[in-house]
């Protein structure tokens, strides 16, 4: 049997749901962060590369913004560097609790979950949400059912602990003794936003929230509106930073509300991190794209993983001044 995948460049006579005033562009970002020492900052960097590439085949392929934008988290959720899925950092209790949310700026259809164990890609599942239930959101207990009654393989908690983040919750503990608000060093989450050849836009937003959280505490990742936003009217956002922060200023829906209003993506996410920073002192970043196909990565943190593929070219930075451009294969 021959299949024959839906290409971006195939002729728009021929497939009258490609737009041929679009090309295709993907953005994805490794989480707002205080610093990356030395000796991680060549595979963090390596890790993002591989996500942006993985995501923009799959767009150049015809495959679609949602699928782009799961394809990209999911291999950050499988790389051991990154704050979500087998990266994640632990809780109080030392275990994984993690949190993702998937959105369709086509139709506003969302999915997402929260303080979900025992699974290697919470993005998936959170799409499972988007497209087999009537709701948005499913947590805990109820989310686990789901994930069984949906045929999601549970793994043992230990493959998603790394000796990494048990260290670092041991440092957390010996230094506080509690839960760490402090809103420059908890910044940790991963996602992507695209714009595929049909025009439609997406996010995804995954994360293992922040170290020595209390059992059961979400953050703004899995919240629609504060995590991420996909509109195909206006573009898509993901969000990372201070959790809480975040869901105060809802900086996902506040950012693309400044694009409504006329402001450039730039404009727009120097607006919505500056004032969160200056109200509540709180540090992050955002990625964005529009229905037009432009695309920013802005940041208060000290730097932030990002890459983004479009027109064959591949963009890629983790510090503030730092940009590479490279031919995509």
């Amino acid at each position: 049997m021959r299949s024959v995948a839906l290409n971006c460049d195939m002729n728009p006579d021929m497939n009258p749901d490609v737009n041929p005033d679009v090309n295709p562009v993907i953005v994805v970002h490794g989480g707002g962060a205080s610093k990356i020492s030395k000796d991680r900052k060549e595979r963090v960097r390596q890790g993002i590369m591989k996500a942006a590439q993985a995501g923009y085949k799959i767009l150049t392929e015809g495959g679609s913004a949602v699928d782009a934008v799961e394809g990209a988290v999911t291999i950050l959720e499988d790389h051991p560097e990154f704050n979500a899925g087998c990266g994640s950092v632990l809780n109080a209790n030392g275990d994984v609790e993690m949190d993702a949310s998937i959105m369709n700026g086509k139709d506003l259809s969302a999915g997402a979950v929260s303080a979900v164990r025992c699974i290697a890609n919470p993005i998936k599942l959170a799409r499972l949400v988007m497209e087999k239930t009537t709701h948005c959101f499913l947590t805990d207990q109820g989310a686990a059912k789901f994930a069984a009654a949906m045929g999601v393989p549970t793994i043992p908690k230990e493959q998603l602990v790394t000796e990494r983040n048990i260290k670092r919750l041991e440092k957390e503990k010996h230094e506080k003794g509690a839960p760490n608000s402090d809103c420059q060093k908890n910044l940790g989450t991963v996602g992507a936003v695209a714009l595929d050849c049909k025009g439609n836009v997406a996010y995804a937003t995954s994360t293992g929230g922040i170290v020595n959280k209390m059992v059961g505490r979400v953050g703004d990742t899995p919240c629609i509106g504060s995590g991420g936003y996909a509109d195909n009217d206006i573009g898509a956002i993901s969000t990372t930073g201070h959790g809480e922060s975040i869901l105060k200023v809802n900086l996902a829906r506040l950012t693309l509300f400044q694009v409504e209003q006329g402001k450039t993506l730039e404009e727009a996410a120097d607006m919505s991190l500056g004032y969160m920073k200056s109200k509540l002192k709180g540090l992050g970043g955002v990625i964005l794209v529009s229905k037009a196909g432009d695309w920013a990565v802005r940041w208060t943190s000290a730097s932030m993983p990002w890459a983004a593929a479009k027109d064959g070219k591949l963009h890629s930075g983790i510090d503030l001044e730092e940009t590479s451009v490279t031919d995509l294969p």
